[in-house]
């Protein structure tokens, strides 16, 4: 796997850097991986392995506010910029105009985690068509969710730990305890997260209406641990999916992993998810 940086600029004014993975000869498809809150695309080097032996180039942005991006501006983790949430979703939309300029014809396959996750979501009310299949990892019913993330206070998710034996604090990311261990010690990670401006944009995506925008011939794959806080025991998630169904998508497949937590790509099954991932990508790349 060959890795190089390169830069995105945002619409306010922004600069994001965007790591890039490549496999060893011509790549057969673009994966676009999507971070989730108070992290940045480098954990995702494992994954990005992965993909890149199957034959995937792989593009990661350090979202607004978040790892390299955020020491780069100097601003310090969290400062969202002036265009706030607004901002992290047409980011999502300018890297994929990128990619997509870059690699004419080449499927563009998108995955998004956690927060990462939530703004694919509303990037798909607008922009399915732009991409070949979608990823939702560790992700939510985001109607619930704006409410707790629209709050003028900081953003506490000491919470999701409640149910899980206290070690770290984190024990709700994975089992697996060397890799929560390298989750405290990143100072990248874990920091608190200031108010998003503009999350309850995010309402949209929960919107039975809206979602009809969505093209019906889109192929979505949801992956979450059944133990994840975020999942509701696997209700929320399937939640997100009859969603989807009701409003006419008919490839959507939900894959719940028995005592799971929120970081599927670092859980103890995480060879699991990444082979799920990879056959659900190969699919649709061999039908295109």
């Amino acid at each position: 796997m060959r890795e190089t940086t390169t830069t995105l600029p945002t619409d306010d004014g922004l600069e994001l850097q965007v790591w890039r993975w490549w496999p060893e000869g011509e790549p057969r498809g673009v994966v676009q991986v999507q971070h989730g809150l108070a992290e940045h695309a480098a954990r995702y080097r494992r994954l990005a392995k992965a993909l890149t032996a199957a034959g995937y180039a792989v593009y990661a942005p350090d979202g607004r506010g978040s790892g390299r991006s955020a020491e780069v501006a100097g601003d310090g983790y969290g400062a969202w910029g002036p265009a706030g949430w607004p901002g992290w979703v047409a980011d999502l939309v300018s890297l994929n105009q990128r990619i997509r300029a870059e690699h004419p014809g080449l499927p563009l396959l998108h995955l998004g985690h956690s927060m990462g996750s939530f703004a694919t979501q509303q990037f798909l009310l607008e922009h399915s068509a732009d991409v070949d299949a979608v990823v939702l990892s560790g992700t939510t019913e985001v109607g619930g969710l704006v409410p707790v993330l629209a709050s003028e206070e900081p953003a506490d998710l000491s919470g999701f730990n409640a149910g899980f034996e206290p070690r770290t604090g984190y024990e709700w990311l994975s089992r697996d305890e060397a890799e929560v261990d390298a989750y405290v010690a990143d100072p990248a990670c874990g920091w608190t997260a200031p108010p998003l401006p503009g999350i309850e944009t995010l309402l949209a995506a929960a919107d039975p209406e809206r979602l009809t925008a969505v093209r019906d011939d889109l192929p979505v794959l949801l992956v979450s641990g059944d133990a994840d806080p975020l999942a509701g025991g696997g209700t929320a998630i399937e939640l997100v999916a009859q969603r989807y169904r009701d409003a006419g998508l008919a490839d959507v497949t939900v894959r719940l992993y028995p005592g799971g937590r929120h970081e599927v790509f670092n859980e103890t099954n995480r060879d699991e998810v990444t082979a799920d991932v990879l056959a659900f990508f190969d699919r649709v790349v061999a039908g295109r």
